[in-house]
């Protein structure tokens, strides 16, 4: 399976996963799945941690790559589909992580209540 995580997902899975649902450990411990980390998810925690909204303290990157997800970059058909979306929500991140799924055939992995109610794009439920 591919799935593409949320910020929040790499975070509570980075504190040791105990906010996740256990089917959800599974799966992203499952050396079959393959784990994306959009670069929105990087960009978002590096933004809140400048900002003070986030005690974040390792290298976002290195934290990707250490858990061995996979980083996928933000691409040009990404931006143009994520600002062709009918979709009144306006948090660019959200709309880039949607985008994501769709031009790569990705599952989210997600708490976020507005992702969930896509129902475009298969999903992973973490909350």
């Amino acid at each position: 399976m591919d799935l593409i995580i949320d910020t929040h997902v790499l975070l509570w899975w980075d504190e040791g996963g105990a906010r996740l649902p256990v089917r959800v450990r599974d799966a992203l411990a499952d050396p079959e799945n393959r784990i994306f980390v959009s670069a929105a998810a990087v960009w978002e925690i590096a933004i809140k941690r400048r900002a003070g909204k986030l005690r974040f303290t390792k290298g976002i990157a290195a934290t990707v790559e250490i858990n061995g997800f996979i980083s996928l970059p933000i691409s040009a058909k990404d931006a143009e589909i994520s600002g062709e979306l009918d979709w009144d929500h306006r948090d660019p991140l959200d709309r880039i992580l949607l985008a994501q799924c769709l031009s790569n055939n990705l599952t989210p992995v997600t708490a976020n209540a507005k992702l969930r109610a896509r129902s475009e794009i298969a999903q992973f439920w973490a909350g």
